[in-house]
Formats: C-alpha cells, sequence, structure tokens
C-alpha cells in the first residue's frame, strides 16, 4: 500500500509528548493519578461548588487534561493500526475505570453548576477571575439545566457509556479496515478504491471499482452497519425522550450554539438552491466527460484535462506552507511546528483509520498540541485535505493558548472555519499561480475540482444529513418528527437512494445511479448524531466569510486569528459580528451558496466557452 515515491512514509507522529509507548508504566500511574484526583475532586467540592467555584474550576481543568493525555494518546496510537489487539484492549480497560471514577465522584459537578442561583453567580462573576474567566463555560452549561436527570441516574448512566453504541462505532471502525476488494486481479482496502474513483482518468476502471465497492459492502457488513445505526438511534431517542429534549435534533443544535430554525435555514437553502446547483454543474461535467448522462462513478472522477501527476508528499507540504504564508505568517509558523515536531502521519497503511481527522487537546501544564491524520496518496485532492486538515490544526493551537482547556474546542458546526479557510487560501494560491502562466486547461480542472469539494461539502453532506433524518424518525417530507423505528439493509438502501436522488435528480437525468444503494454502509459519521450538517455549516459560513476578506483590507488577518483564539467562548452570531455577517438572516445562507457554488460555475461555464 505504501508508495516510496510519495515521500509520505516516514512522515509519521511523534507522540512522545504523551508516553513513550503502548507499554509505558506512566500511561497506568496516570490512571491510578487521574481515579485518585476524582476522588478528591469529590471529597473537595461535593455540596461546596457554590462556596468553592473558582478553585472547583481549576481541578476539574486539571482532570480534563490528563484524561486527555491518557485517552488521545490511545486514540491515536489505535488510528495507526485499528486492528491492534493490545491497544484496544488497553482502551477499553481505561475507558471502564475512568467512566466508573467520573460516574462515581464527578456526576454531581454538572448539577450543582446549573443549580446555582443567578444572583449568587452574577456575584462570582464580579469577584472571582476564575470565575469570571469561564463565563462561557459556565452559561453554555446552563442551558442544559432542564435536560439533566439526577445525579444516581447520570452516574449510572456514566459508567455504561464503554458498552453503549460508542462500542458498536469502535468496532465498525475495526470491520470496516478489514474490508478488502479485488479490482484487476488485486487486493485493495477501500481508501485504495476511494482513491480510484476520485483519481482515475479511465471510465470502466471507475465503473468496476464503484461496483467492487458497492458488492463488497453488501451482505454481512450492511447488516452490521444497519445494526450499528438501529443502536444508535434507538439510544438517542431514548436518551432524549429521558432528558425532553424537543426533537432528535435538539442537543446538537445546543452543543453548536445554533439556533434550531438556522439549522432549518441551513437544510431549506441548500435543498433549493444547492440541489439545482448541483445539478447545473453536473450536467456541464457530463458535457466535459463527452458522455450524456453521468454514472455514480464519474461523480468525482478528474476531467481529461486534469493533470493527475501524483504530487510528493514533501512538494505538497511546501506548497501549502507557502499559501499559508501568503495570507498568514502567524498561521504558517505553527504549521511549520507540526512537521518540526511530530505531529503528522501521512501514509496509507493497512489496517490504519480511514480517511483523514486533526485532533487538538490541552495537555497537562496548559501545553496545547494538534495531531493530523492522513491517507495520502498524493492526488490533488489529498493536498487539499492536508491544507483543511492543518487548518483544524492552527485553530486548536491558538484557541488552546487563549482559552485553556475547557473552552478552546469550537463548536462542530464552526469548527470548520480554520479548515475550509486553509482550503480556500490553498485554492486562490494555486488559482493564481495558473492564471500567471495562462495554464487555461489547468485552471479550468482546478475550478471544477473545487467546485466539486464545495458540493461534497455542502449538498452532499446536507443529504447525508437528510439519510440521517429520517434514520431518526423524520418523515419523507422533513416536516414531522416520529420515533425511529429498524430498517433492514434494504429499506435504508431505498432511503439512501431516495435522499440521493432529491439533491441530483430522478434516475438518468443527471446520473444513473447504477452500484449505489449501499454506500450508505460505509458512512462512520452517522455513529456521531446530526454531526455531518456541521460540514455544510462550515463551508457556507466561511466562504461568506472569504468574501468578506477584500473589504476588511490589513485588518481581516487580526480580525480572523481573535475569531480562531475565541474557541467555544462564542455563539454564531457572535463569532461573525466584526465581519458584519448575521447568519440568522435566510439570506446570509443564500448569498453563502451564490459565493461558494454559483459564482465558480459561472466563471467555469465562461472559462470553457472562452476556449472553444
Amino acid at each position: 500500500m505504501d508508495n516510496p515515491k510519495l515521500g509520505a512514509e516516514n512522515i509519521r507522529w511523534d507522540l512522545s509528548a504523551m508516553y513513550k509507548g503502548l507499554h509505558d508504566p506512566q500511561i497506568d500511574a496516570d490512571l491510578k493519578d487521574l481515579v485518585a484526583r476524582s476522588k478528591a475532586f469529590n471529597e473537595n467540592y461535593k455540596g461546596k461548588v457554590k462556596e468553592k467555584l473558582g478553585a472547583a474550576i481549576g481541578d476539574y481543568a486539571e482532570l480534563d487534561m490528563l484524561g486527555n493525555k491518557i485517552f488521545v494518546y490511545l486514540f491515536l496510537f489505535q488510528s495507526q493500526d485499528v486492528t491492534n489487539a493490545p491497544v484496544k484492549a488497553k482502551l477499553a480497560s481505561a475507558q471502564t475505570m475512568v467512566s466508573v471514577a467520573q460516574a462515581e465522584n464527578l456526576t454531581f459537578f454538572d448539577i450543582e453548576l446549573v443549580g446555582i442561583d443567578d444572583a449568587t453567580l452574577a456575584a462570582l462573576y464580579k469577584s472571582d477571575p476564575v470565575v469570571a474567566r469561564h463565563k462561557p463555560w459556565i452559561e453554555h452549561a446552563r442551558i442544559y439545566k432542564p435536560h439533566l436527570l439526577s445525579e444516581p441516574v447520570e452516574a449510572a448512566l456514566t459508567k455504561r457509556s464503554p458498552f453503549g453504541p460508542g462500542a458498536w462505532s469502535e468496532f465498525f471502525d475495526e470491520t470496516e479496515a478489514d474490508l478488502r476488494f479485488t479490482h484487476n486481479g488485486e487486493t485493495k482496502t477501500l481508501t485504495e478504491m476511494l482513491g480510484i474513483l476520485t483519481n482515475s482518468k479511465d471510465h470502466e476502471e471507475r465503473k468496476t471499482a464503484l461496483r467492487s465497492i458497492n458488492e463488497g459492502l453488501a451482505g454481512p457488513f450492511a447488516k452490521y452497519s444497519a445494526q450499528t445505526l438501529y443502536v444508535i438511534a434507538g439510544e438517542s431517542a431514548v436518551e432524549r425522550n429521558d432528558r425532553g429534549y424537543k426533537n432528535p435534533m435538539d442537543a446538537r443544535n445546543k452543543s453548536n450554539r445554533i439556533p434550531d430554525d438556522v439549522v432549518q435555514m441551513l437544510h431549506k437553502s441548500v435543498t433549493e438552491i444547492g440541489g439545482p446547483l448541483a445539478r447545473r454543474y453536473y450536467k456541464l461535467k457530463a458535457k466535459m466527460l463527452g458522455v450524456k448522462t453521468l454514472t455514480w462513478s464519474d461523480r468525482n472522477a478528474p476531467l481529461p484535462l486534469a493533470d493527475t501527476t501524483i504530487v510528493p508528499f514533501d512538494d505538497a507540504w511546501a506548497l501549502v506552507l507557502q499559501a499559508y504564508e501568503s495570507f498568514s505568517p502567524t498561521l504558517a509558523a505553527l504549521v511549520r511546528d507540526f512537521k518540526k515536531l511530530g505531529r503528522v502521519d501521512a501514509p496509507a497503511t493497512q489496517g490504519k483509520h480511514t480517511g483523514a481527522y486533526n485532533y487538538s487537546i490541552v495537555l497537562p501544564g496548559n501545553k496545547p498540541a494538534s495531531f493530523t491524520l492522513l491517507n495520502y496518496l498524493g492526488s490533488d485532492h489529498d493536498v487539499m485535505t492536508l491544507a483543511h486538515e492543518l487548518g483544524h490544526g492552527v485553530h486548536g493551537i491558538l484557541a488552546g493558548e487563549a482559552q485553556g482547556p475547557l473552552m478552546f474546542s469550537a463548536p462542530t458546526a464552526y469548527c470548520e472555519t480554520a479548515s475550509v479557510f486553509g482550503e480556500m487560501t490553498t485554492f486562490n494560491f494555486l488559482k493564481k499561480r495558473l492564471v500567471e502562466k495562462g495554464d487555461k486547461d489547468g485552471l479550468i480542472a482546478l475550478i471544477a475540482q473545487k467546485i466539486e469539494d464545495s458540493l461534497n461539502t455542502v449538498v452532499r453532506q446536507i443529504g447525508f444529513s437528510n439519510f440521517e433524518r429520517r434514520l431518526h424518525g423524520m418523515d419523507a417530507a422533513y416536516e414531522k418528527w416520529n420515533e425511529p423505528q429498524k430498517f433492514s439493509p434494504a429499506e435504508l438502501d431505498a432511503i439512501w437512494l431516495q435522499t440521493l436522488k432529491e439533491f441530483y435528480g430522478a434516475e438518468g437525468d443527471v446520473f444513473i445511479y447504477e452500484n449505489t444503494e449501499h454506500l450508505w454502509a460505509y458512512v462512520s459519521h452517522f455513529h456521531r448524531p446530526f454531526y455531518v450538517y456541521g460540514y455544510a455549516f462550515g463551508e457556507l459560513l466561511t466562504r461568506s466569510l472569504y468574501a468578506a476578506q477584500p473589504s476588511f483590507g490589513d485588518t481581516f488577518e487580526p480580525l480572523y486569528l481573535d475569531m480562531l483564539r475565541s474557541g467555544s467562548t462564542k455563539n454564531v452570531v457572535e463569532l461573525l459580528a466584526p465581519f458584519k455577517l448575521d447568519p440568522t438572516k435566510e439570506a446570509f445562507w443564500a448569498n453563502g451558496i451564490k459565493v461558494s457554488l454559483e459564482n465558480m460555475i459561472e466563471e467555469l461555464e465562461g472559462l470553457i466557452a472562452k476556449k472553444k
């Protein structure tokens, strides 16, 4: 699977900032210390949170940092080989031990925190600097007051958490990593097969690869995936009803600090405006590929004039670094540190966690750290993925330095801000170079690729969200919530195809949907309920922000860096106010789609017309 020509094989994590290895005795020592500190926290603060809130917050933050050190290390270690039995056993043992300690010793804290009366809290904000600094964190915790259960029930739920839906999801990752597909007489992983769909210029090869993927996901894997989704939706429904949330998305929306009606605006705008733009682009792509109707395997295919030369990792790194430097030397300096400190794991290896992600944390001593996982295969898409994940990384470091462990992590829906901004900066850097060189073919291919990336992030993710809403009980008209039911793989196939056609058109209009019915089965984001709409939210928000950049001139960079440093201390309205943008208005989302998709499609149509 490794390709020495890529130069990615030696770009591996150095996790020694946490531990020396899986058998480092310090892991067990830290676990014991975490349990002991949890007991001490209970002894020092139970029944006294109102009187000792500042000190309690300080000690709670220390517990958070130590827990992050242990569990993030084990998660990152496991990501390099999700089939590694010893690390799985170590992680399971640690989760069980710590969940019991948390249940028995820390459950009271949230309950007492939200129970503090407003007058007392107002006085503490004035008298205690630690409490004052953590006001955004405290106020956000208090919105969950109506949804908290009794301390014994909360403790019982915490003890059971290692054996709940997350356990199904963890085993799903391992099972998916074990999947193997036959292609042209060779055995390949899912990551490699998806790479063929993105990189191959051979229509028949892509078509064959998609058929192999779809058939490989059917049968036992689809049954397992369907059961995983049932367990997750069912558990979510029980908890929602017990806690009194309005609907299945209420908890996620509260976590994201986004009003329900804004989330609905997002879905409505993408359906009504983004869907037709998607069909408009893919009809144009069909003409560029010289076919009347696209097969689904053509959706991400490179154009005939696209340069599919493999980009060595060092070249990709240099290009992305130069792009970041062109916008912000501050961000470029952080990017340099990631490679220097060994915070990137790049090669695609067997057993490795699929896809790409960034994990930013604050370690003991208030030391922010950021780790990026890639499966780098050298495509232009992989270069943009690198720019994207490094954006998450710089976001995590800036917010970690400014806000500390309890308030650094931005909510899901706008944690994508820096990552999408990093992609856009890299895209425009490349675009400028092509314009200066007069490379019209390269420019057409680059813009087409960016349109497809935006469609995948906006339209496809809202399509995912619609599938997920159906899974959790919403009717086919997306108007009413019902209790979720257990769907068979065949029923999930049918819902999946329906959600595809809602955005991409009826069979034969734009696409032929052959060999697509089982593709829902490998989307692990569904295991984190209603996580996916955050991608579309972040893309459109950031594109609107990026479009505002010229009007701010030299004042934009410091405003932008301050926004990243805010972490989770602001809601989305507060976050965008300095840029004179208002996400509570429907026009904001319509304009976001225009600047992210419509303008690029019109530019591409103009370039193609001139080329004729």
